[in-house]
């Protein structure tokens, strides 16, 4: 029951890690990179919320774990990615089109599916808090369904996201400090990236 959110997750992290990018290149032209570290300094926190939120779900999530708390977990959990991926579709419209060919439509596409994923996060929070936790089986029905709705989520399209780092752009933001993947408060049993 669980599991299968925590599985998601993880997926739904891999999305956000499409803004990581871990190509290192020449250099590049100094726009792109001042562009790039405009956007970067304001990823880094957010990246932080998102992995912090994805370990809260993974310490409540066990057999032992009651409804409720697994309830009041989750909701703060979606609530903390939604606000985080709203921001991020902010740092990467305030930082307007990168300078390279197309780069308003990449921002465009970037900052519309940033907000769309924001949406979705709201609605799965939506979800959790409607469910019945004083029924044990009709809650893991429920918490099953919103699993399967957030691995679709984390499995949709991250296109724009993977278009933003591609080329220039995603080797100006792979130098950026603030585009790398963050540690989780907790332990994390991902490997770690190390590579620039």
């Amino acid at each position: 029951m669980n599991k299968k959110l925590v599985a998601a997750l993880s997926g739904g992290a891999a999305l956000l890690m499409a803004l990581t990018g871990c190509s290192s290149g020449d250099d590049s032209d100094n726009k792109v990179n001042d562009w790039a570290k405009q956007v970067c300094d304001q990823v880094q926190p957010q990246l932080k919320k998102i992995a912090d939120a994805n370990v809260s779900i993974q310490q409540v999530t066990s057999d032992s774990s009651k409804p409720a708390d697994v309830q009041k977990t989750d909701s703060a959990a979606f609530q903390s990615i939604s606000d985080a991926y709203k921001a991020l579709g902010s740092a990467v419209n305030g930082a307007g089109a990168p300078p390279v060919k197309d780069g308003a439509t990449t921002q465009q596409e970037a900052v519309k599916e940033l907000n769309a994923t924001s949406a979705a996060y709201a609605g799965l929070k939506q979800k959790v808090d409607a469910l019945d936790t004083k029924d044990q089986a009709k809650f893991a029905d429920g918490l099953t369904g919103v699993a399967e709705e957030l691995d679709k989520l984390s499995k949709s399209g991250d296109d724009a996201l993977q278009k933003l780092q591609s080329g220039e752009v995603g080797k100006a933001m792979a130098k950026q400090p603030g585009c790398q993947k963050p540690s989780p408060s907790a332990s994390d049993a991902a490997s770690p990236s190390a590579d620039s």
